[in-house]
This record gives structure tokens, sequence and C-alpha cells, in this order.
């Protein structure tokens, strides 16, 4: 039997949501470390980044160490109607660091659903992702949008494509002054502007911000998004996790890829977002699918700094011995410690950067 204790945060979180998704009825998917460049090359604009490691293979095709998964997933599914395909993944991808600026190989899981969608399946997909939060940490926050309420208001203003890509950035980033700067630029009716800048600052509780929202839903378009918006709120205040979800417009996609819902998620102790998702149903359009989706990804190598913050420690006890130690009494310390359920290590010298709630000296 496994001793949760002694796996690392990542770990843990593999073994939670495997479990998790199979419960709701999602099944394995595994693929190959690479794929075909041209399919990552065709939907660029879907990647974190367009910095791919590509190499040839032996018949002079060029391939690429994957840098995600969906795109893998989307190309090895079959949209027939009326059905659907329900996976979850636990993969590694290659991408560039952030903080290094080298590739790096990182740990994702997450999960798609595929297919002829309604509303309880978006609705599942949404409570996946705060249960999956969960697994991880009780301090977590589910946020969550909706991309037709700002591609109906982008539609209203009908100011072009240059306008929609640099309000969306400025919505993303929360900054009212800006947008309402750029909507001056580019000659957006001020009724219109107003509703675009009030995006900039809903965040809260659904029933609040819903309430907000309501009057400035007035286009057909608006209108279909917001009661959309409205009956996955109204599911999600039964799942006992409400208190956990709030709806932020500052959550944005690719409008090129994302048409409904999209979400991020967040755990008290890293600054990043460890969860995103979304549906991304035009993706599936850009590459011949006719069929909608939905899922979510998990950045596992962020938990690393959630292992240092839960506690500080890299071990629970260090077992300091000199030259003439006995190794019997090193093994059955240790042995006695471990069976406690501890993290335990043994060495003559103690490192400096070494943390540890205790030493036992031998």
């Amino acid at each position: 039997m496994i001793n949760e204790k002694l796996l690392k945060s990542d770990e843990r979180a593999v073994l939670a949501l495997r479990s998790l998704y199979r419960a709701y009825g999602y099944m394995p998917f595994k693929m190959s470390k690479f794929e075909e460049y041209d399919l990552y090359l065709a939907n660029k604009d879907f990647l974190v980044s367009d910095r791919v490691i590509t190499f040839n293979d032996t018949n002079g095709k060029l391939l690429a160490l994957k840098p995600d998964v969906t795109l893998s997933i989307i190309k090895n599914t079959a949209c027939d109607t009326g059905t659907k395909s329900k996976v979850y993944y636990n993969e590694n991808v290659y991408r560039v660091s952030g903080a290094t600026g080298q590739f790096k190989e990182i740990m994702q899981t997450g999960l798609e659903c595929i297919g002829d969608l309604d509303i309880s399946d978006i609705y599942e997909v949404l409570l996946l992702a705060a249960k999956s939060l969960e697994t991880i940490s009780d301090n977590f926050v589910l946020d969550i949008s909706h991309m037709g309420i700002l591609s109906a208001f982008l539609a209203e203003a009908g100011a072009g494509e240059l306008y929609n890509k640099e309000i969306i950035a400025l919505v993303a980033e929360k900054n009212s002054h800006e947008a309402r700067a750029v909507s001056a630029k580019y000659g957006v009716e001020e009724k219109v502007a107003d509703k675009i800048v009030s995006l900039t600052t809903m965040y809260g509780s659904a029933e609040d911000v819903l309430e907000m929202l309501l009057p400035l839903c007035e286009s057909a378009a608006a209108i279909e998004a917001y009661d959309q918006l409205k009956r996955l709120s109204d599911l999600l205040k039964h799942s006992g996790l409400e208190d956990k979800i709030r709806i932020d417009f500052s959550v944005t996609g690719n409008m090129n890829y994302y048409n409904g819902i999209v979400f991020r998620g967040f755990i008290s102790g890293i600054s990043e977002g460890v969860l995103s998702g979304g549906e991304y149903g035009r993706l599936l359009a850009n590459m011949g699918k006719k069929c909608d989706a939905i899922g979510f990804a998990i950045y596992l190598d962020l938990l690393s700094a959630f292992d240092s913050s839960l506690d500080g420690f890299d071990f629970d006890y260090v077992i300091l011995y000199g030259e003439s130690t006995d190794p019997t009494l090193i093994a059955e310390k240790k042995r006695e410690l471990v069976a406690l359920g501890n993290t335990v290590t043994a060495t003559k010298v103690l490192p400096e950067k070494l943390s540890y709630r205790e030493i036992v000296k031998l």
C-alpha cells in the first residue's frame, strides 16, 4: 500500500485525479511522445508557446516532441452524431520554461469531453475542475467567464480585429482606463464602450456578477451567453463548492479557438493559475471536426512550489551519525521513524540548504 505522505504533491495529485475522473466515466488516453510537426504548425496560436522541439524521422518527416495533449486527442477522436468521447490523461509535455527560457519536460494531467455536448456535460467538467483543485488544496478558487459575452459586446462595437485583439488583452489585465482610451481611439459608441469596460471590474459571486451583467445583455448573442452562464451557475450552487467559484471576465482565451465557457483555477501558495480550460469548439471546426468540446489541463510542475509552501520542510527527520556509528543502529532508527509515516534521511554532514523538522543524533 502506498504511503501518500511520502509522495510529492504532483504524485499525490495524479493518483487522486485518476480515481476522480474514472468515477465520472472518463477513460485514460495515452499518446506517443511526439507528433507530426504540421499538427502544431497549423494550430500554433492555440499553443502556450510557438517554440517546439523538432527532429527528422527516419523517413524524413518532421516530427515534434509534444508541447500539447489536446490537439492529439482531437486528432484521434471521431465526431459521430449523438456520441461523446470522455478521456483523461497524464502526460509529459515539452515547453519553454518561463523562469529559465529553456525547454522543460512538464507533467500535465487533465481531461477532454468531445462530441455532442449539452449543458450537463459542461457543468460536469466545471465541477470536475473544482474537485480537481480541491484534491490539491482546500484553499482554492475557480474563476469562470464566458467568451460569448465578450464576443457579443465586441460585435456591437464593430471596430474590427485590431480593436478586438487590443481590448481582449486589456480586459484580461483588468485595465479599465486603457480599455476606455482604446475604445475612444477606435470610435466605439460610448454605450457599448461602457459595457466592455465594465467587464474589467466584474468579479465576485455568481449571484452578484449576474445581477450586474443582466442589464448589459441586449443582443440575441449576449442573452444566449448570459442564459448559459446563469444555468451553469444555478447548477453549481448545488455542488457544495459554490463558495469557491467566482465569475471573472478577466479570464479570456483566443477567440479563434474558444467560443463559450472559459475558466482558470488557483490555489493558495502559488502565484500562477494551476488549472486552465474552456470550450474550444472553434478549434475543432478549424481541424475539420463537426462537434463541440470542453476540457482543462492541470500544470503539475507548479506543484513543486506547493510542496515547500505546505510546511517548509524537505524531511521530517534527519538522522545525523558519525564514522563509528553502528550501521544496524542507523537502519533500525530509520525503519522506526518511517513506520510512523515520517520522511527520513540519514547523513554524516548536514547540508546547508536542507530543511527538516527535527534532528536525531546517533
